[in-house]
């Protein structure tokens, strides 16, 4: 049966549209001279406020905050003693770093491609794109780690099926990053915003509690919903508009399988058993110091530490599959291949020095917070009523992501603000945060302020040597955009159904 020819033309239009903002994404510079020159617009732009003494009462402390001139003593007393500091001190390069030591070993030893071979390559094609964006979505267990996890694998999971590379990668990233607020589980992201959040209605009234739980049933229904509404525009929208790969090879998919693979698995697995049977004997001896104050594991200082905990998984893995195997004899095999790891991440380090100065610069001057809280204002004083003035703010929670990429950062600066004012509208503190969390979720993946976002363009580079800033935003502008909408119609679901976002907890105090 063909397809109706008006669905066609519809979704020609749409990938000719993507193509367009590729083509005019990678016709820009480099991402490092990117940043350099977004790094100089602050320095521009901070002096231009600075002329008209421009400043802003942050919301949460009352604190008056003065934009910041870069272009001054002062400033360029900071550009030079902070220039180190924001390169080694920029959270995810060590994140990165890190879990690329346990990653690239496994890789190299051939762990990862026999294990893909021996699992994925067997399980129905037809489930293998949902069984990634699953996994992608449920990944924020362990916090911003999934969005360095699972893309490169997901790539490789494609390729090796026979499926183009940079459609897994997509879906692995959009689920991961899009998808980070939502969890069957309530995680670590719950704990941080729920205390925000009751924080900011106190204001108002002191005996309200924002619980970890308050949002759980939504990002249940969350997870199955975009799980499935990732998979569908993969399938449908992505892998069109990429076409058949025919890019270099990563792996060789003919390649003979090594004697002794089946026995490496059989003791990594055992391997794996002991380390994690080790690692919870830890976790619950009494008095352990991973656990919280109150004896639980959310937030603690276990999920704090996840990416070490992550680190040494891979290299447990990596070292008993590399020693059955043969291809590690001794340590200085190990260290040498992790060296050859971080080889491959050398372009992402360079890049990471322009981009974390930049980032640093902005946050200096104040600046984000100064649009922040003025376009808060703004909004409130939008002819807006009800339920259109919540959509409102998702929309301006989402653009605002290209601002401050930080959920938690801006949530405490846009908490002090709506939250007692939608609560004088009679609107729960929880349903508020539920507003911010869909609006901040599904633009993280295509704002370059996203220090993962770089992370990923990396690995694209890895199957696209000519791929540029345009291939990754045109691969997630498809994925923010349905997530937004079908979380948007989700969300006016169980409003107007009056179904709970969690325990007790519906639209109205």
């Amino acid at each position: 049966m063909k397809e109706p020819k008006q669905n066609v033309e519809k979704r020609g239009f749409f990938i000719r549209f993507l193509n367009v903002v590729e083509k005019l994404g990678n016709k820009l510079p480099d991402p490092f001279m990117i940043f350099v020159y977004l790094a100089i617009a602050v320095m521009i732009a901070s002096f231009i406020f600075s002329l008209f003494n421009a400043s802003v009462v942050h919301p949460g402390t009352g604190e008056t905050l003065a934009i910041q001139n870069l272009l001054s003593w002062a400033g360029l007393q900071y550009i030079i003693t902070s220039m180190l500091e924001n390169f080694t001190g920029f959270a995810p390069l060590g994140t990165v770093l890190a879990i690329m030591l346990g990653i690239g070993l496994a890789e190299k030893v051939g762990l990862l491609e026999i294990a893909i071979r021996k699992t994925i390559l067997k399980a129905p094609p037809a489930l293998v794109t949902y069984a990634i964006a699953f996994v992608g979505i449920m990944g924020n267990i362990a916090s911003d780690a999934a969005q360095i996890l699972i893309p490169p694998l997901a790539a490789m999971v494609f390729y090796k099926i026979g499926r183009h590379p940079l459609a897994g990668l997509a879906v692995g990233f959009a689920s991961a990053g899009a998808g980070f607020t939502a969890n069957l589980l309530i995680v670590g992201t719950d704990a941080l915003l729920s205390g925000i959040s009751t924080e900011a209605a106190a204001i108002l009234n002191d005996q309200i509690l924002v619980t970890p739980a308050d949002n759980w049933y939504f990002n249940i229904v969350s997870v199955f919903v975009l799980t499935v509404v990732a998979a569908i525009i993969t399938e449908k929208v992505i892998e069109p508009k990429l076409g058949k790969y025919e890019g270099d090879s990563v792996i060789d998919v003919d390649a003979e399988e090594h004697p002794k693979a089946n026995k490496g698995l059989r003791n990594a697995g055992f391997a794996a058993l002991a380390y994690l049977a080790v690692l919870a004997l830890l976790i619950f001896l009494p008095g352990s110091s991973l656990r919280n104050e109150e004896g639980g594991l959310i937030p603690s200082p276990f999920l704090t530490g996840i990416v070490p905990v992550i680190l040494g998984l891979f290299v447990v893995l990596a070292v008993a599959y590399g020693k059955t195997v043969g291809v590690i004899k001794s340590s200085k095999d190990a260290v040498g291949y992790m060296s050859e790891s971080i080889k491959d991440m050398s372009g992402f380090i360079v890049l990471i020095f322009a981009a974390s100065q930049f980032i640093a610069y902005f946050t200096w001057t104040n600046i984000g917070t100064w649009v922040a809280v003025n376009g808060a204002e703004l909004l409130t004083q939008i002819n807006f009523t009800g339920i259109y003035l919540i959509i409102g703010y998702i929309l301006f929670t989402s653009m605002l992501n290209f601002l401050i990429s930080s959920g938690s950062a801006k949530w405490a600066l846009e908490a002090p603000v709506f939250v007692p004012l939608f609560m004088q509208l009679g609107y729960h503190p929880a349903f508020t945060q539920m507003a911010y969390r869909i609006g901040d979720s599904s633009t993280n993946i295509v704002t370059p302020l996203n220090p993962y976002f770089i992370v990923v363009l990396s690995f694209l580079r890895e199957y696209d040597k000519k791929a540029g800033m345009g291939t990754l935003i045109s691969l997630m502008i498809p994925y923010t955009l349905s997530f937004l909408v079908v979380w948007i119609i989700m969300f006016l679901i169980f409003f107007y159904t009056g179904l709970q976002f969690g325990p007790g907890i519906t639209p109205f105090l």
